[in-house]
């Protein structure tokens, strides 16, 4: 029979995907013998089954569940009916990749109005026992009935202050007791229900609330963003309760064993005294630097930071540990590998390295790629920040990161103002998990409540997102929608700027800089290049993202879009009097000035890449692009051009068609106007030719694109090696070059063992490739792509992730067919897949040489490369 429930001392950390991270970490530290309150885990195949159970709780499930309750009763001494040992748990949820937030948890589970007052006699202290109770009512009501938490909210804080009280400690016990009681009316007005007395039915239904949490939006939206699959489900891990909002000489806290912000080796926390629970991640009060526990609780102090160090070294990896203190006894609730900034996490992995804790390619596989993107983002120029004017310079630096947009009091209006193309900054007292889409869609995100393990800080750093909390001189008011500072007030839609490395807030737009690399970034980049097998070129064509491509570490290029370099004024000229020439000579001529310009082009892409190996790809798009469209237009290139009106307009008519992606573009221009193609190799030849003279050593790679069967290629590959030979003897020099095709269509794939014979390379052009397989309109399929992918009918965007059913197939069987005919070729790709770390991990898999995406997207690319193939070394 399938076990659906172990015991914490039942599991290890090698069962994460049964025991969720949670589990299996609570477990762990069970093992290893540390503090940790004793309980069970209910597996993720049990949230499966219930979910395709239409939501019904599995009676073998149900069974286990009762059998380990009776056998955590019975090791723990304490039953939910005991009147001196009362057992009391934490229900919360544990996925196998960390979601924090994103999921529900209900705490003091087993209370009702009996166990209440057994509470309170056993501790004597009824105003423990009612603000046990209290937040029991709060989380249950919300978690398992849907009750807006806003209907306790607004009770609770309206008694504060009709009763004056400064803070939820000041409230007594008789308060608290009236609380709960109109706690229970709620519940008969929201959910028709009474509070249920029986602590086996609270567990139950807590147990299918977390696991039905698992289909919440904002879960959802946070496995989409982070890549997450939908079908592993989340364990649900049930554990005796510790108490922090005991006394003075108790608390809860969180803390990471490195600071999550720089990297910094020095164990940064925060914790509540007096508090339980959500209390610290909430950002309801500002918590205290766990240094201060020194003072307040040295021993506590001494063993926490022993302890943070023995997991540390056993995780290999910068820990988040949550903990409690209760009367004086320390608790661990969990750990698991913290989140951080892109920043530290470089930091961190290098750091470890030098420390002897892990090896360098295990550091390669420690970083996210998407950190390495995050750190190639701008900051504020500094000339800017002085001329700022400030508005806070009391926030905590959360997140860091530079950005600037709309003020926004709403995760509905930031979606909305991003959606409509406008940059925003999402300002609250606090964030919460209801805000995730918001969040997503803000620059920034800004709060005066909370601290730096607030959630708005967690799940900003995680997102890459600048962020700033804890901004304790601003006022946010969400209803009014009215931002208060000092010296002034901001109201929606006026524009600020966010500087998460500071926590500094300012007014007004401030100018960006790029961002610099540190020695560690540089060290990790040499080591993940170390690991790598494939290669990483670039998509470019301009001299400024060359430069930053090969600074990022790119070993060349690997597409020259000719195309992009027509449409300056002047060339533009050139190609519509070649569009519209009648005759062969008059198209020449038009030809040979643009040559002059792609001379100049050529020489200043080859002296860039000198010896490193540069494709151009020969012009691709249909010629009607570059005729003008509007009536405005027309009138303007007709005196241009010295044409008629009438003879430009017939002339785009002739040219437009029902399909361009289908139809006259790529090869078969070359095939219809040879010259075209004649002029732009003619350029490429001549101007490494003058290069070579000077001592510049090149290396150029001819692409035809478009390509579909054999004899478009050597029709054309004869034309123009004919025209190189007689460049070459003209010149008296040879010209080191290829010559191959960009694989875009599905014939082409199944004819690569043909076309291999007479290429010398191939590139896999994934967008058109992509949209010739699916029948998808790339520019098109925004309109239906999303539906496809909420309703599962598409597991991933095949526009941005390989689609490894089809494209990938038809990529695997042109690869092997044409390495069979010639094992010297080299094949590539290129294309928004060449630079997806999830695409490359595929592409690494199979004989291929290297891929290119745009220079900003190199240094990530490299990085999955090097992980692609840790992975691969490792099977």
């Amino acid at each position: 029979m399938t076990q659906f429930v172990y015991a914490f001392n039942e599991g290890n950390i090698s069962m994460k995907d049964l025991l969720g991270g949670k589990g299996a970490n609570l477990s762990e530290m069970k093992r290893l013998g540390l503090p940790v309150p004793d309980g069970f885990t209910i597996t993720t195949e049990a949230c499966m089954s219930y979910l395709k159970h239409n939501e019904q709780l599995p009676t073998k499930v149900k069974t286990q569940l009762i059998d380990h309750l009776a056998a955590f009763s019975e090791r723990t001494g304490k039953s939910f009916s005991s009147d001196d040992h009362l057992l009391l748990v934490s229900v919360r949820s544990g996925a196998k990749i960390s979601m924090p937030g994103m999921m529900d948890t209900i705490l003091n589970l087993g209370l009702n109005d009996d166990n209440v007052e057994k509470l309170a006699q056993k501790t004597n202290d009824a105003r423990f026992a009612y603000d046990c109770y209290r937040r029991l009512l709060q989380m249950f009501g919300e978690v398992v009935y849907g009750i807006p938490m806003m209907a306790f909210d607004t009770y609770f804080n309206d008694f504060k202050n009709k009763h004056s009280y400064q803070s939820d400690a000041e409230i007594p016990a008789e308060g608290l007791k009236k609380i709960c009681e109109r706690y229970k009316e709620i519940y008969r007005k929201e959910a028709y229900k009474p509070f249920p007395q029986e602590p086996l039915k609270q567990l139950e239904e807590a147990v299918e609330a977390v696991f039905k949490s698992w289909n919440n939006d904002r879960a959802r939206v946070y496995r989409e963003l982070n890549d997450i699959p939908h079908d592993i489900g989340t364990a649900v891990n049930v554990q005796e309760m510790v108490f922090g909002n005991s006394g003075a000489k108790s608390g809860t806290g969180v803390a990471f064993t490195r600071n999550p912000v720089t990297g910094e080796n020095r164990l940064f926390g925060e914790y509540l005294l007096n508090a339980q629970g959500e209390d610290v991640v909430a950002g309801i009060r500002t918590p205290k630097d766990t240094e201060t526990l020194k003072e307040q609780m040295p021993d506590v102090h001494q063993e926490f930071v022993q302890v943070t160090k023995q997991l540390e070294t056993h995780y290999k990896d910068m820990q988040d540990i949550e903990f409690t203190i209760e009367n004086g006894k320390l608790y661990l609730l969990q750990t698991r590998n913290g989140k951080r900034t892109a920043k530290a996490a470089i930091k961190i992995a290098v750091d470890l390295v030098h420390e002897g804790l892990i090896s360098r390619k295990e550091s390669v596989s420690n970083v996210d790629v998407k950190f390495i993107d995050q750190l190639l983002h701008p900051n504020f120029n500094e000339e800017g920040l002085k001329q700022a004017t400030v508005i806070s310079k009391m926030g905590l630096p959360a997140s860091p990161g530079a950005a600037t947009g709309r003020v926004v009091f709403s995760a509905e209006e930031a979606k909305e103002q991003a959606d409509a193309g406008h940059k925003v900054v999402l300002m609250r007292p606090e964030t919460s998990p209801e805000d995730i889409e918001g969040m997503v869609s803000s620059e920034a995100i800004v709060t005066t409540h909370g601290g730096m393990t607030s959630h708005a800080a967690v799940v900003a750093r995680g997102m890459g997102k600048c962020c700033v909390t804890g901004c304790s001189d601003v006022e946010i008011d969400t209803v009014n929608k009215t931002v208060y500072y000092p010296d002034g007030k901001l109201h929606e839609g006026d524009t600020i700027s966010v500087d998460g490395s500071t926590g500094d807030l300012y007014l007004g737009a401030i100018e960006t800089v790029d961002a610099e690399h540190s020695e560690e970034f540089d060290q990790f980049m040499s080591w993940s290049e170390d690991t790598a097998r494939l290669q990483v070129r670039m998509n470019a064509e301009t001299p400024q993202d060359i430069k930053a491509g090969y600074d990022f570490g790119a070993k060349g290029i690997g597409l020259v879009r000719t195309e992009h370099m027509f449409f300056g004024p002047e060339r533009l000229i050139e190609m519509r009097r070649f569009i519209l020439a009648s005759n062969h000579e008059e198209r020449v001529q038009a030809l040979e000035k643009i040559k002059t310009y792609q001379v100049e082009d050529f020489e200043i892409i080859f002296k860039l890449s000198q010896d490193r190996p540069t494709i151009v790809r020969l012009l691709d798009p249909p010629l009607h692009e570059f005729l003008p469209s509007s009536e405005e237009d027309i009138q303007n290139v007709s005196q241009q051009l010295d044409v008629s009106p009438e003879l430009l307009r017939k002339r785009i008519v002739d040219l437009s068609e029902v399909n361009p992606m289908l139809g006259h573009r790529g090869c078969r221009l070359a095939v219809t106007y040879p010259e075209l193609y004649e002029m732009q190799v003619e350029a490429i030849i001549e101007s490494v030719l003058k290069l070579q003279q000077e001592g510049v050593t090149c290396q150029p790679e001819i692409m035809i694109p478009l390509v579909s069967s054999v004899e478009e290629f050597t029709t054309l590959k004869a034309r123009l090696v004919n025209m190189i030979t007689q460049l070459e003897n003209d010149s008296h020099q040879r010209v080191e070059y290829l010559m191959g095709t960009m694989i875009e269509t599905p014939r082409a794939c199944f004819i690569a063992n043909e076309l291999a014979q007479y290429c010398d390379f191939f590139s896999f052009g994934t967008n058109d490739l992509t949209q010739l397989t699916f029948g998808f309109s790339r520019d098109d399929a925004g309109k239906f792509i999303n539906v496809y992918t909420e309703n599962n009918i598409l597991q991933l965007d095949p526009f941005q992730t390989l689609d490894t059913q089809g494209v990938g197939q038809l990529i695997q069987l042109a690869v092997e067919q044409a390495k069979r005919t010639k094992p010297e070729i080299k094949i590539g790709v290129c294309g928004e897949l060449g630079g997806d770390a999830k695409s490359i991990r595929q592409f690494n898999q199979w004989d291929i040489d290297y891929v290119s995406c745009s220079p900003f997207r190199v240094p990530g690319a490299i990085l999955a490369t090097a992980q692609s193939q840790a992975e691969e070394s490792e099977r």
